[in-house]
């Protein structure tokens, strides 16, 4: 980990830099060591420790840290150290390359400013109805918006969206988003805020057109990094080569052999999740698709499946992932090897967190051996091969994922709350609350998770029943 004031790329973490300290060892007011512990924070991470004195120090900053380094924390507690809630005009803006990330940034930034008074924060993004947003712009201006760029553009357009007195910008993730296209968005919102404002900008990789963009939009920044070796170091790396033609069927043959509880893998192509995905169902894998092309709310299911256990391999394309908050993903797999060594790091990084070991699997067709070579260059290390047989025919033993999911026709619009769910399960359901697992809660649908072997008891007993004195259209998933 280093902090430095040079204008070069961040320098690579010093091997007795670490977090630890805890948090009330920082200038930090009641109310956000409050909601440090309401997210469950005891000692500050590495990025945390080496970047937060020179947030609330007022300094801009940028940092290079991988996914899970605690980042959202980091920008987090600086933004609502510097806010005004007396103030009605926005202070804050956090940029996310897609909708998923901002609501996962969100919800942390409302956990962390809970025992904050009167403070409004706006999710604007695209995929969503425009007009509900010009309507809660227009009645009171949110202190913090979380967005994504090109929603945040068209609503500058339409003079919605007041950036003059902001004073924290946040950059989160800025590599995806130059990488979908958003630089000139980008260039046309940082016009809007002042000269005077903090900017943090965080990246899980640094190319060239991250420096760039960051020469021209920060100050004389602090520059920190966590290399992904602290993270990587519970990741296993195995790489297997195989026929193109037969690469699903060595996948499928995988994960028999891995039988991993939670599963993401890589597509380089968008056009060949849902063929890889529409083939490990076959199998009998509990697998879905997430790209692009997918409309948000079935992106939004996917999402809720994933993360509740009632899907345990998830194909992805790189940007659909990058809103995926999975805290213990026991296992990625590149069904492509990626175009550069970088992406292949963001990818394994999501699986080895917190202590737990991680698995992470390359299929390599002959004509993407360039590309391995690429990552075992960044590694400085030689990669490790493996032999595996793909699967001949249909197997009989895949498990099936551990949960299914229950899908209610009533959110938050209908006053539903997670306890009223958990209540019709373990009141007129009969069900201990051991077999019901995550409940999600949106505006108008929300998701309850259910242990697989009383899926369809819960089922039929919402449906004959009552919750919170209503009856509501549930469905099983």
């Amino acid at each position: 980990m280093t902090a430095s004031h040079d204008s070069a790329p961040p320098a690579p973490a010093s091997p007795d830099a670490t977090g630890g300290a805890p948090f009330d060892r920082l200038p930090l007011t009641p109310a956000l060591l409050q909601g440090v512990q309401a997210l469950g924070y005891t000692q500050m991470t590495p990025v945390q420790a080496h970047a937060l004195p020179a947030i609330l120090d007022g300094r801009d900053l940028i940092a290079q840290a991988p996914t899970g380094s605690g980042k959202t924390a980091a920008f987090g507690l600086g933004l609502l150290h510097r806010l005004d809630p007396a103030s009605n005009a926005t202070q804050a803006l956090v940029l996310c390359p897609t909708r998923e990330l901002a609501d996962q940034v969100g919800r942390q930034l409302r956990k962390l400013a809970f025992a904050i008074p009167n403070l409004k924060l706006s999710i604007l993004c695209g995929g969503m109805a425009l007009q509900p947003q010009l309507d809660s712009l227009a009645q009171h201006a949110p202190h913090i918006v979380v967005g994504t760029p090109g929603r945040l553009q068209e609503l500058l357009r339409k003079r919605a969206l007041d950036l003059k007195n902001v004073r924290t910008l946040v950059f989160d993730e800025a590599d995806r988003m130059l990488d979908m296209g958003f630089e000139e968005p980008i260039r046309e919102i940082v016009r809007a805020t002042p000269s005077s404002r903090q900017g943090l900008l965080f990246s899980a990789t640094f190319p060239d057109t991250v420096r760039e963009i960051s020469r021209a939009m920060l100050r004389d920044p602090v520059e920190v990094t966590v290399e992904g070796g602290e993270v990587h170091a519970a990741i296993e790396q195995r790489f297997y080569e195989v026929d193109p033609a037969r690469k699903t069927q060595l996948l499928a043959a995988l994960l028999l052999q891995e039988k991993p509880e939670s599963c993401v893998v890589f597509c380089n192509m968008r056009r060949d999740v849902d063929d890889v995905a529409g083939s490990l169902s076959h199998y009998g894998f509990t697998a879905l698709a997430l790209h692009g092309d997918m409309e948000q709310r079935d992106r939004d299911e996917v999402f809720v499946q994933f993360a509740n256990r009632s899907c345990n391999v998830l194909v992805a394309s790189d940007v659909a992932a990058r809103g995926l908050d999975v805290k213990e993903l026991a296992m990625v797999v590149n069904f492509d090897v990626p175009s550069d060594a970088d992406t292949y790091v963001h990818r394994i990084g999501r699986t080895g967190r917190a202590g737990r070991d991680g698995l992470a699997l390359t299929l390599c067709g002959p004509r993407e051996q360039g590309r391995v070579a690429a990552i075992e260059d960044k590694q400085g290390a030689p990669l490790n091969w493996f032999k595996a047989t793909p699967l001949s025919g249909k197997p009989n033993n895949v498990p099936p994922a551990a949960m299914v999911t229950l899908r209610i026709d009533a959110g938050r619009t209908d006053k539903l709350r997670p306890g009223d769910i958990l209540g019709a399960l373990t009141g007129d359901a009969g069900l201990k609350a051991g077999a019901v697992g995550k409940i999600d809660v949106f505006p108008t649908r929300s998701y309850v998770a259910v242990v697989r072997a009383q899926a369809t008891q819960a089922l039929s007993r919402l449906r004959e029943g009552k919750i919170k004195g209503r009856k509501f259209r549930v469905n099983r998933m």
